[in-house]
């Protein structure tokens, strides 16, 4: 590349990260099940406000709420994004960051936002690897750790049902035969369908989740885009959650509209799917609310659109005012910005009576809003399965007096113990929040 443009396109990035708009609402405005949603706020140059990662002190750790502790179930993990436990009591982590999307950095936007996220801690190749954890003596610490799977393509969700564990990589969904304890599959995994992947793969973290009688599986596909930017004809089959036929590989669209889903997770008591939900960004620090719902079979929610439900997005072209009209409303809000990812009910959780009932939601933080949003973990508590009241702070301070970013959560789980379980990518490590004692 020339010195000059190199030079113009580096003083763009730190312009980028220097300019935009800031916010005028509170996140707990945007969050509920009725957010505030002021109009649309485009500016020319779009809020960049990176946490630059930086990873955690010596013996430094998240803040944990009262009535609960928090240390480190493992350490020196390489980016750690998702987590799944086997009924041994063994725990899976996806070390994992985004495949090679090459058509996903091109022009200087594109070159700029690679450059923005690689600050937030987003640009270290990716392992490729399911890691498995084991804590056999229950000290809340996992002494065994060993390679169960390797050379996948960046995976992400994963689960078992019955002998046949599926892993959801960035471009397929691949089933291993799994035997009840062994620490490592050395087999081939047979590709079950594939998925939308490609060099242009914008949202490629991809998750799956089986039916309870284990006849289907839920596999969550993120949008190609922002707001359709890239063309509506590379939208074909994302934004949206597959229902796979686990013994075909036969699929269809069981829900629509849904910008980046990343957790699923059914709910106890309605017996409901609900996944967690990124919204747009660019039009504003408080807009849009990212949000967690239930998902309706043949549910359209909206991108790109229109958001929260019928509020159109004038910045997609062709418009499209009859599938506007179908858009369905999310069930709760969870904060503009918040890139809300990881989603777990409280079922079998040990912790504290205010944590038993509700979803626990890993937020992975903001990039387009000033001030910081997400950068935590949270609790939405639920009533007759729906959220009922605020959200409960499980896990705070991953960001330093600077505002920069020691760590961040992404996927949780409850483990065997009835503990909470919550990976955390820029400070590699798995931390474990149980009761205090």
């Amino acid at each position: 590349m020339h010195k000059t443009r190199l030079a113009l396109l580096i003083m763009l990035a730190g312009t980028l990260a220097a300019c935009g708009e800031s916010s005028t609402l509170q996140v707990s405005d945007g969050t509920g099940p009725s957010p505030k949603l002021p109009q649309p706020n485009k500016t020319l140059i779009p809020t960049v406000n990176i946490a630059p990662a930086i990873g955690w002190p010596e013996g430094a750790k998240p803040t944990a709420a009262a009535g609960t502790q928090v240390a480190a179930f493992a350490e020196g993990l390489d980016h750690p994004r998702w987590l799944y436990v086997l009924p041994n009591g063994d725990v899976l982590v996806a070390e994992t960051n985004a495949p090679p999307k090459p058509d996903d950095a091109k022009g200087i936007r594109g070159w700029v936002m690679e450059k923005v996220m690689g600050r937030a801690g987003a640009g270290v190749p990716s392992p490729n690897r399911i890691t498995l954890l084991r804590d056999a003596d229950h000290d809340g610490v996992a002494e065994t750790r060993t390679v169960f799977l390797e050379n996948l393509n960046s995976p992400f969700g994963m689960t078992l049902v019955g002998n046949d564990l599926y892993v959801a990589d960035s471009d397929k969904l691949l089933r291993f035969a799994y035997q009840p304890g062994e620490t490592a599959i050395k087999t081939q995994g047979t590709t079950v369908v594939d998925l939308p992947g490609g060099p242009l793969n914008h949202h490629w973290t991809k998750n799956v989740v089986a039916s309870k009688d284990g006849s289907k599986l839920y596999v969550s596909v993120g949008s190609n885009s922002n707001v359709g930017e890239n063309g509506l004809e590379a939208e074909q089959g994302r934004a949206a959650i597959w229902e796979v036929d686990r013994a075909t590989g036969q699929h269809r669209i069981f829900a629509s509209g849904l910008r980046n889903p990343n957790g699923m997770a059914w709910e106890p008591q309605s017996g409901k799917l609900w996944t967690a939900v990124n919204e747009r960004d660019e039009i504003g620090s408080d807009l849009v609310p990212d949000y967690i719902t239930s998902v309706k079979d043949g549910g359209f929610y909206g991108w790109p659109f229109s958001y929260y439900g019928q509020h159109v997005d004038v910045r997609v072209t062709p418009q499209n005012p009859e599938l506007v009209a179908k858009a369905i409303a999310p069930d709760y809000a969870v904060g503009p910005h918040t890139a809300s990812l990881g989603l777990t009910f409280a079922e079998g959780s040990k912790l504290p009576a205010t944590f038993s009932n509700g979803a626990f939601i890993g937020q992975h933080g903001s990039w387009n809003r000033k001030p910081h949003s997400g950068y935590k973990v949270i609790f939405v508590p639920f009533e007759g399965g729906q959220p009922k009241g605020q959200p409960v702070d499980v896990l705070t301070g991953f960001l330093d007096k600077d505002e920069k970013a020691m760590g961040r959560p992404v996927g949780v789980v409850i483990d065997q113990q009835g503990d909470l379980l919550v990976a955390d990518d820029v400070g590699n490590k798995v931390w474990r929040v149980s009761a205090a004692k």
